[in-house]
């Protein structure tokens, strides 16, 4: 039998062609092979798969070895259009369409045979643009959680890369400078160059070509520092990114670089050690972690979640939360109950008004972290939370654990301590029944609208990102 990855339309087309070149019918080679015409002509169309004796038999026939037959190339240019065709009409693309499979015989037109493969290509070319609506992003964004939710948000074979990329540019200590990021780079072949005019809809972008990676000349707000962008950027190039093919893997891919550059900027060899130190010392700390390595309180809050579970026995949780009280990103394999809606995402979810994450917003003194212990129907869980101002509004960072881990945390002798009842509707969401009495025939709010909920992300080859604008920016660089 032919080899299990032989394309059979193409090898189909191949027989087709060299019958043809003999000027015989399929009756003809059919009588000559032993077999009908109608078996050979499902062969051709590659709707069958021919025994090896009768491959043999038909090359003799046509005077083409077997490996020829085999070859992957079509003949001519003609045939290589009419496997296009074929292959197209064959995929789900086209049959979820729903519409008939248009012969690729050779009384197919030339012209017509080129517009419709020029058509399939457009099609394809538009599916494989990474369109995400907002119910796509969050099957997708709740998919990554509990992905790697099951993992302990730590994957160990880019903790080992990164160390292996640091040590090839000598960093063995303290902060990762500007400089140690640069030789990264450089040692891929990258430039780092800071830009004023980078695309509006890029955090970076990297010219492939000319071995470039732009970046903003000054952090951007929001705590995405110059080395952490960098970083990302080196990472798809040292984690073999190719372009997204569905959003989905779009963000695993951000997942991957986000991971890559925290791993670098926060060494899992030197931050186990610091961590463990701080432990033993039952003086666990977000603020001292993210001093001791030079980054935001997020990115060092968000590191420890790596960390915690595989090197510190310890069960944690996670949460930004903006000034309405929405989550933005969440992560916890303690048993806090996160609130989720019916598909499971938490992603636009309001947390109770009792929790920390909420409480320090209400803060009027934010200049040093808030503890609290906050009873919960799943049990008791201490956090630590911070706050921060970007010009999108207010936010707050908590990093927490179960009351049995609380011992080994700075802050854990707090007297602040609230009970939340959620998702019971009567702990903080429902309205005292006096309220509802007197306002809720007498109140009309207007609601502030978050256009971004109700648009999917502008389509191309990487969602989110203006093509046009991004390819512009490239050419007016590329002589530079």
């Amino acid at each position: 039998m032919p080899d299990p990855s032989t394309d059979l339309i193409t090898l189909g087309r191949r027989i087709r062609h060299h019958r043809k070149l003999r000027e015989l019918t399929l009756d003809q080679l059919g009588a000559r092979v032993g077999v009908v015409g109608s078996q050979l002509s499902l062969i051709e169309n590659g709707r069958r798969e021919p025994k090896l004796s009768l491959l043999q038999a038909i090359s003799v026939e046509l005077g083409v070895s077997v490996p020829e037959l085999l070859s992957g190339e079509a003949p001519d240019a003609r045939t290589a259009l009419e496997i296009e065709l074929a292959k197209s009409q064959a995929g789900p693309l086209y049959a979820a369409l729903g519409l008939p499979v248009v012969p690729t015989s050779r009384n197919l037109p030339l012209e017509t045979l080129e517009s419709l493969v020029g058509l399939h290509r457009e099609l394809t070319r538009r599916a494989g643009e990474s369109i995400a609506t907002p119910e796509e992003a969050r099957r997708a964004n709740t998919e990554n959680r509990l992905a790697m939710r099951a993992l302990d948000n730590y994957l160990p074979d880019l903790e080992r890369l990164a160390e292996e990329m640091l040590a090839s540019v000598g960093h063995t200590t303290g902060a990762l400078t500007h400089r140690s990021v640069s030789l990264l780079a450089e040692r891929l072949g990258f430039t780092l160059i800071y830009v004023d005019d980078l695309p509006h809809s890029a955090r970076s972008v990297t010219d492939l070509a000319n071995g470039r990676i732009y970046l903003p000349p000054a952090s951007i707000p929001g705590g995405h520092g110059l080395r952490s962008m960098a970083l990302q950027a080196v990472a798809h190039r040292v984690l073999g990114h190719t372009p997204p093919q569905s959003y989905a893997e779009f963000l695993q891919q951000r997942l991957e670089i986000n991971y890559f550059a925290a791993a670098c900027l926060m060494p899992q060899t030197a931050s186990v050690a610091f961590l463990q130190a701080a432990k033993q010392r039952k003086d666990l700390a977000v603020e001292d972690f993210r001093d001791a390595f030079g980054v935001t309180h997020e990115a060092a809050a968000l590191r420890l979640t790596n960390l915690s579970t595989s090197h510190l026995d310890m069960t944690v949780h996670f949460l930004r939360v903006g000034e309405d009280g929405a989550i933005y990103k969440a992560y916890e394999n303690d048993g806090l109950p996160l609130p989720v809606d019916v598909t499971g995402a938490v992603e636009g979810q309001l947390v109770c008004r009792y929790w920390a994450a909420r409480g320090a917003l209400a803060r009027t003194n934010r200049t040093t972290e808030f503890y609290q212990y906050t009873d919960t129907p799943a049990g008791t869980f201490w956090c630590a939370t911070q706050t921060g101002k970007t010009d999108g509004g207010s936010f707050s960072i908590s990093f927490g654990v179960p009351f049995s881990q609380a011992k080994w945390f700075r802050g854990r002798d707090t007297g602040m301590r609230q009970v939340s009842r959620c998702p019971d509707e009567s702990c903080c969401r429902r309205p005292a029944t006096e309220l509802a009495d007197r306002w809720s025939e007498n109140a009309w709010p207007s609601a502030k609208l978050h256009a971004h909920i109700l648009s999917p992300l502008p389509s191309g080859k990487f969602p989110g990102i203006d093509d046009n604008e991004v390819y512009s920016f490239l050419e007016s660089h590329s002589g530079s």
